[in-house]
């Protein structure tokens, strides 16, 4: 991994990716092991290797201008997009030191609210830069974060966090401290963070002045005194890092007796949204306390509007159960066949079902119709293009918990609301007329939104199948070098597509162009090629997945030979 003066015989397009990928790997696989034995020489040593490095300075570049789905968007410089010759020139000027410019503020709508949360773009420079940071922070900060944390790692996700749940509170029911923590990401503390992260001068200098840098709102700009902006690549790093240490806080506060049969408190965090289980209602009002003292330690605080405390199975606060990422988690009574006990010690009967919240179904029931309404004067097929990427993301995302009969009563919703599209755009016309003109009947598959002479249609939302979610093993992390468990993972991850899951159990994981496995995070590009048969008798077509810089990297190749 030593560095190398980046020449003009180089290509972008044919540089060594497979063994640049694995060069970086290899250190960070050594920066993990390293942080485990908590050898903090030997992490700061190969940290210092890494960021100086050809590889991880050309791999960080790649991430942000290809990879990144917010490579499109500028910073304060203006610049969006950089050419090939350009993302080299970038890798060589990356160094650890250099000032941080202003982000660019960016406001989105927050769900379900009125409010808007901001976001802060940082230049290319900075993505860039913040990316070779996070290769070498990353490793050391997975070997030490705790098992519960979901937020913002790799090989971890949502769905990882709400099956986490589900194991602690399948058999007994429990008392929930569901907590939010006010604007995270906009009061953390800077000399606490910095202090926590414990990195070298130089380092700890380069985020202080990524942390310091100032925002640019409409031309006027304002200084950061604290908190750790949203939109720059390293934020969610620098955010878990801050919070890390709940799990273990409680768990020391509250210890576990099994001679006396008390538990510790068990913490699930995603990001900066929390649960707190445990049977006694004291301890989780203990919990709410210890916790609020702690986060003031790095300038947070609990969220009073968003932050209550409640049961697995009786109403408290008129509402039982409660809501976490959404998803409404809850017991339900079915008699005395099921073990489990209530907070008296009698035994009752229950069974915990998660489903999608009510929420989140609203949510996207009103996407649909906005969907529809928009597409009012368009052609079928744009609409069902349309519908299709909401469609599917939504019932994949809630594949994995009790959904069917939601997904069954979205159908009919939306059947309802594209009826009422085709009778306005053929007012005069019969409804028997409408439906031979819009939907096709087909014996055993009911009715499908499907223009007239196209396989083109709707996707339905009880087509998904339900699946069981597996949740990733204790502290495990991909940096731990155990590609087997994680190829394995990847190849039946919930939120990747059908076909793309067929295809990454064929490829046993791996990536046909480069031969490595895919991580999370990944773009990944599905390549559709033909070949003639031996006999000529016909043409066989292929399917293949590929990392999407191999995909353009192959592209990039037949241009050249042509």
């Amino acid at each position: 991994m030593a560095t190398a003066t980046i020449t003009p015989m180089d290509r972008w397009e044919t540089l060594p990716w497979r063994k640049i990928q694995r060069n970086v790997f290899k250190v960070q696989k050594r920066i993990y092991q390293a942080s485990q034995r908590d050898d903090v020489k030997t992490v700061r040593k190969f940290q210092r290797l890494l960021m100086n490095s050809r590889s991880a300075k050309l791999l960080a570049v790649r991430k942000v201008t290809q990879d990144n789905r917010g490579k499109g968007t500028a910073g304060v410089d203006g610049v969006k997009a950089l050419t090939p010759p350009q993302r080299l020139k970038l890798a060589h000027s990356l160094s650890i030191g250099h000032k941080a410019r202003a982000v660019r503020r960016v406001w989105i709508p927050k769900p379900e609210t009125d409010e808007q949360r901001p976001l802060g773009i940082p230049t290319i420079h900075d993505r860039a830069l913040q990316t070779l940071v996070k290769l070498a922070l990353e490793p050391e900060w997975e070997a030490r974060f705790e098992p519960n944390s979901y937020g913002f790692r790799p090989g971890r996700s949502c769905h990882d966090a709400i099956e986490a749940i589900f194991n602690a509170i399948a058999h007994l029911e429990k008392y929930v401290l569901d907590a939010d923590i006010a604007k995270c990401f906009d009061r953390i503390n800077h000399d606490a963070l910095l202090d926590k992260l414990n990195t070298g001068p130089r380092l700890r200098r380069q985020i202080k002045a990524w942390l310091k840098a100032g925002v640019l709102d409409h031309g006027e700009l304002f200084p950061t005194e604290r908190g750790t902006m949203q939109g720059g690549t390293i934020s969610p790093l620098l955010a878990n890092v801050a919070l890390h240490g709940m799990e273990e806080l409680l768990v020391q506060r509250f210890p576990t007796k099994l001679h006396k049969r008390f538990y510790a408190p068990q913490v699930i965090r995603y990001a900066d949204d929390l649960v707190v289980l445990h049977k006694d209602r004291a301890i989780i009002e203990q919990c709410q306390l210890v916790l609020g003292d702690w986060l003031q330690n790095m300038g947070l605080e609990l969220k009073p509007s968003k932050t209550r405390i409640a049961h697995t199975r009786n109403a408290l606060e008129s509402e039982t159960g409660f809501s976490f990422l959404g998803f409404n988690i809850r017991q339900y009574p079915v008699g005395k066949t099921q073990s489990g006990k209530d907070t008296l010690g009698k035994r009752v009967g229950f069974k915990l079902f998660i489903k999608p919240s009510k929420s989140s179904i609203k949510r996207h029931i009103h996407q649909l119709g906005e969907t529809v309404g928009r597409h009012q004067h368009k052609e079928q097929t744009r609409l069902i293009r349309a519908l299709n990427s909401l469609i599917i993301g939504w019932s994949r995302y809630y594949s994995t918990v009790v959904s069917q009969d939601i997904f069954e009563k979205v159908d009919y919703l939306l059947f309802a609301r594209l009826f009422a599209w085709a009778k306005r755009r053929h007012p005069n016309k019969s409804k028997w007329w409408i439906v031979d003109q819009y939907w096709r009947i087909t014996k055993g598959k009911g009715w499908r939104f499907q223009p007239p002479g196209s396989d083109y249609q709707l996707y339905q939302h009880r087509s998904t199948p339900i699946r069981r979610h597996v949740k990733v093993q204790g502290r495990r992390s991909p940096y731990d070098g155990d590609w087997i468990y994680w190829s394995t993972r990847l190849g039946k991850h919930p939120e990747v597509p059908l076909r793309v899951t067929r295809l990454l159990k064929r490829q046993r994981g791996r990536c046909v162009a480069c031969e490595l496995f895919f991580k999370d995070g990944d773009v990944m590009q599905v390549v559709h090629t033909t070949s003639k048969q031996p006999d000529e008798t016909g043409v066989r077509h292929y399917r293949h997945l590929l990392h999407r810089h191999c995909y353009q990297a192959k592209s990039a190749s037949r241009k050249l030979l042509a």
